[in-house]
Formats: structure tokens, C-alpha cells, sequence
């Protein structure tokens, strides 16, 4: 499909529907959020009523997310063991072996890890076999790493390459490329110049590619850094006819840090994946860079990001790529590469992908992890400051929204259900992220607060507080969920033995509402607020450092 996506350089009359669209999200969160409000004031029985509802509906919805939080978490935890150098040889040699992880020799614990392992791998297998379609040879895969930069240090992007290098998968087969903006510092460009002649002999090459300023039609943002440094490598590829199809590219934040089974674990999902070339690879995203390091807000609020990634893979139907992620290079090229006039590229990239093979794309999920750098300052405010900003940035993908329900409205390809679905998620994601915050915080109280008499003698004043108790009691027990898992999620080498500092993190969970209050829910209405009114983000470069 030949569609613009963009919300520039488009006909007259779909400027005019995409301006139309981009007004709906943000008009539907203020709606929600002041329309209960007046509600509380002029009718507090009906918003009593309709409060009870949505908190019933809110406890529900996050029992179900603690139970799929609880699945996914206990999978990272199976696939932590998985030889996935193995499969990939299991593959190679179309030995669909059932039961190749149960004869490995280890501790009951390790056995029972690797036997449940052992069988989703099979059932996968199966599927690659029912397909009819054979993967390509591991030696025939190559890897093609991007790491943008502007104002990174040295000791920001090097702990990415080591990771790289001394992963499990040979790293002669991964070209590197370091994306640098020409208007970085010449400080930086020695670093990566630097960075480039230590490392070059330890991949297939590592090369530095300068993303001149002011190229007309792009805007200040990473998307068009990167697409820059992609069409680059094309280039190396194409002149040793490296074929695209065999080819997986990952676009890495300049301070990801992969595990060392990240590659490995990734060949894996590409070869066994019908219609690999069509596929986003998305890994669980955990900020363990430096998470001891920032104060408890900003370490709950990505932890809380963490979670959220945990549960949304366990519906790959729905997946939508975050962060650092992987994806087919030949997908890449035949898109036509990241937006260059966007800031949200990471997601925009899927639907773009989406859009192109009129919805025949999707996200696979990968159960291991890519470490990151919690956004952080030199003071508390600077810190909470530098995080407010990100979590606006990550809440400007609702700029996707208009691009998007633009493309499905001219499109009857995409199949009405998907087109419908999609469309749903979209609004719920970003509707539901403004505003449950102020719901449940302000909003579900005022009907008790400012009521009149006559809404005080009935019989819904006196129980809607007592139910609303109840619900919340029922709440806490999700709470509990997720100070456990978060004690397990989290990396121990860099606690040590400290068990003080464990328990303080435990408390700090009692202060989620609060942080989700000011650090996601008013950062996503603020993104929303300036799509309505027309006032376009620009890209914010995250602070990264080092301690």
C-alpha cells in the first residue's frame, strides 16, 4: 500500500481528517476526567454509581494483569536457563527432538525449569514443521546492531558492546554500526572513533556513521539518525551480497546492555518463526543499568514499565514494539525505514510495518532481557524532572493514533476486524493511561465529599465507601504480587547482601499511586493536551551516566 506515514506532505483533505484525529484522544481523556467531575457535583448518586462500577472493573483488570504478570515472569524465569546455542543447532540440524532439554543433566530444580522448556520449544518446532517452511541456516544469519548517539560518553555505549562481544553468539557475525549525530560534541566523536578502533576486530566490522544536520524533510529525532545509519549498511551488505532476508537488525539505545543470550535467543525465534521476515523481535525491557543508583520514585516507575512489558507478551496478537527491539532488515527496507519526522519511532515503526503488509505483521515476544539506564540527574528534581520528560516522550506515540485510524479508514485490505481492534486498543491504551489515575485518586471521593442532603440519606453514600474499601483490600493483594516479583526481577549482584535496602524497596510499592499520578498519568495527559491543541514534541534526549 502506498500510504504517506506522515503527518506531513499529505493531501489537502487528509490534513484535514489527520488534524480531526489527533484532536480524539486527548478530547476523550479531558472528557472522562471532567465530565465525572461536574457529574460528582450535579448528579452524585449517578457518579457514585458509575465510580463503584469502574473500580470493580479497575480491581478485575488488575487481578488479570497480576495473573498474566505472574506467567510471564515465571517464563523469564524458565527461559533464564534455556541453551538457546542449542536450539539454534537443534534447528540446524532438523532433529525436532521433544525431549533434547529433559537429557541435560542438573539439579530437580533445573530439570523441571528445562523440562516445561523443553516442551514449548517442541510445540514450536511443530508449528515450524506444519508450516512447511524451512528455516534458514544459523551460518547464513547475520546481525546488523544500531546504536544511536548524540551526547553519550564513552562509558555509556561500551558496556553495550562488551555485551555484545562476550555473548554466547558469535559476534563475527554482527556488524555494528554507531549512528552519531553530526552536531554532537567533539568529545563524543573521539569517544566513538574510539570506541570503533578497539571493537572493530571483535564483530563483522564496527563503522561510525556522521547523520549530517538539516536534511530536508527530516526532523531533530532519532528515527532519522538511525534510518541513516540503516541505508548505510544496506550498503555494506550489498556490496558483499549479503541477502536483506538474512538479515535481523536491532535498534539499541545508546545505554542497552543485552544479555549475553540476547542474540542467541533471538537467531533462535527468527529461524522458527513462519514468516520470519514479517516480524518484529521483541525482548522484556528491565532497567538495571543503574537502578540502585536513583531515588525509590524512579525506580518504581520503570519497574512498573518492566511489568507492563511482561504482560503485554503474553498477547502477542496485541504486541506492540518498545524500546530497544529486532526486526527482519528486508521488513526495514521494504517500509521504507523508521519515520524521519517522528519522535515516537520505536512504535511507529510497527505500525508503519503493519500498514505496509496490510496487517499481515506482528510482534514475537522474547523471554529475555535488554538492560537499560533509569532516566536520572545531578539533584531529586533534576531526576524527577528528566523522568517526567521521558514518560511524556514514550506517551507521544498517541501522535500514531491519527497516522494510524487514518490508514485503516483507507484501507478495506486490512481486515474490518483487525482494523476495529486495533483501533480500540489504541484509544483504550492511551485514554485508560490519562486517566485512571485521576479517577481513582480524586474523582471516585468526591460524590461523598461534596454531596448534598439528599444524597447523603441514601443508601448508596453510606455503602459506596464501604465497597469502595473492600474493592481496594482486594487491590492490595496485586500489590503484594508486584513487590514480590520485583524482589525477584530484581538484579542481585548489584544489591549484594543488603537486605535493609530489599526492604526499603518493598516499601516503596506503597507509594505507586502517587508515582503513577505524577510520573505517568500527567506526563500522558500533557502528551495528549499538546496533540489536541496542535503543538508538536520535539525529540528530548534522555540524560545517561555513569557512576
Amino acid at each position: 500500500m502506498n500510504f504517506i506515514y506522515s503527518r506531513y506532505k499529505i493531501p489537502k483533505n487528509e490534513k484535514i481528517l489527520e488534524r480531526f484525529l489527533e484532536i480524539v484522544p486527548g478530547s476523550l481523556s479531558w472528557l472522562v476526567i471532567i465530565g465525572m467531575t461536574v457529574l460528582s457535583f450535579t448528579k452524585p448518586l449517578a457518579a457514585a454509581v458509575i465510580m463503584i462500577a469502574f473500580i470493580l472493573y479497575w480491581v478485575l483488570r488488575l487481578l488479570y494483569m497480576n495473573i498474566f504478570l505472574t506467567l510471564s515472569y515465571l517464563r523469564l524465569a524458565i527461559e533464564e536457563g534455556t541453551d538457546w546455542m542449542k536450539c539454534i543447532e537443534n534447528v540446524d540440524l532438523r532433529q525436532i527432538d521433544n525431549g533434547y532439554l529433559l537429557k541435560q543433566r542438573g539439579s530437580f530444580k533445573d530439570n523441571i525449569k528445562k523440562s516445561i522448556s523443553g516442551l514449548i520449544h517442541s510445540g514450536q518446532l511443530e508449528t515450524l514443521k506444519e508450516s512447511g517452511l524451512l528455516p534458514p541456516s544459523s551460518k547464513d544469519i547475520y546481525h546488523l546492531v544500531i546504536i544511536p548517539a548524540i551526547r553519550e560518553a564513552r562509558d555509556v555505549l561500551e558496556p553495550g558492546l562488551l555485551g555484545i562481544k562476550n555473548g554466547s553468539y558469535p559476534s563475527s557475525r554482527v556488524l555494528v554500526v554507531i549512528a552519531l549525530e553530526d552536531s554532537a560534541s567533539a568529545q563524543v566523536k573521539a569517544d566513538m572513533d574510539a570506541l570503533q578502533q578497539q571493537y572493530k576486530s571483535d564483530f563483522l566490522d564496527c563503522l561510525v556513521v556522521i547523520h549530517p544536520n538539516n536534511i530536508e524533510g527530516e526532523a531533530r529525532v532519532k528515527g532519522a539518525n538511525a534510518t541513516y545509519a540503516a541505508m548505510r549498511a544496506a550498503v555494506y551488505f550489498d556490496e558483499r551480497k549479503i541477502p536483506y532476508e538474512n538479515i535481523i537488525v536491532s535498534c539499541f539505545d545508546a545505554d542497552s546492555v543485552p544479555r549475553p543470550d540476547y542474540f542467541s535467543c533471538l537467531t533462535y525465534h527468527f529461524m522458527i518463526t513462519p514468516g520470519r521476515t514479517a516480524a518484529s523481535y521483541q525482548p522484556i525491557p528491565v532497567y538495571h543499568n543503574n537502578i540502585w543508583e536513583v531515588p525509590s520514585f524512579a525506580r518504581i516507575i520503570d519497574i512498573g514499565t518492566s511489568f507492563f512489558q511482561l504482560i503485554e507478551a503474553t498477547n502477542p496478537r496485541k504486541l506492540v514494539t518498545f524500546s530497544s527491539h529486532s526486526m527482519s532488515f528486508k521488513a526495514l527496507v521494504d517500509v521504507g525505514y523508521w519515520p524521519v519526522d517522528m519522535v515516537s519511532d520505536d512504535s511507529a515503526i510497527f505500525w508503519k510495518a503493519l500498514i505496509h503488509y496490510e496487517g499481515n505483521y506482528r510482534v514475537v515476544p522474547m523471554y529475555t532481557t535488554v538492560s537499560m539506564d533509569i532516566a536520572t540527574g545531578d539533584t531529586f528534581l533534576k531526576t524527577f524532572s528528566n523522568i517526567y520528560k521521558q514518560k511524556r516522550r514514550w506517551a507521544w506515540g498517541v501522535e500514531n493514533f491519527p497516522i494510524v485510524l487514518r490508514a485503516f479508514l483507507g484501507n478495506t485490505r486490512i481486515p474490518l476486524y483487525d482494523r476495529f481492534s486495533y483501533t480500540c486498543k489504541l484509544l483504550d491504551a492511551f485514554v485508560s493511561w490519562a486517566t485512571w489515575s485521576f479517577l481513582l485518586a480524586f474523582v471516585g471521593w468526591l460524590p461523598a465529599l461534596f454531596a448534598g442532603k439528599e444524597f447523603a440519606s441514601t443508601t448508596v453514600y453510606y455503602i459506596a465507601p464501604r465497597i469502595q474499601g473492600s474493592i481496594f483490600t482486594l487491590a492490595s493483594f496485586g500489590v503484594v504480587v508486584c513487590m514480590i516479583i520485583s524482589l525477584r526481577l530484581l538484579p542481585k549482584e548489584k544489591a549484594g547482601g543488603d537486605v535493609l535496602k530489599r526492604l526499603v524497596h518493598v516499601l516503596e510499592w506503597l507509594a505507586i499511586p502517587i508515582i503513577v499520578l505524577f510520573l505517568s498519568a500527567i506526563p500522558a495527559l500533557d502528551a495528549q493536551t499538546r496533540l489536541l491543541f496542535g503543538r508538536y514534541m520535539e525529540f528530548w534526549v534522555t540524560e545517561k551516566s555513569r557512576a
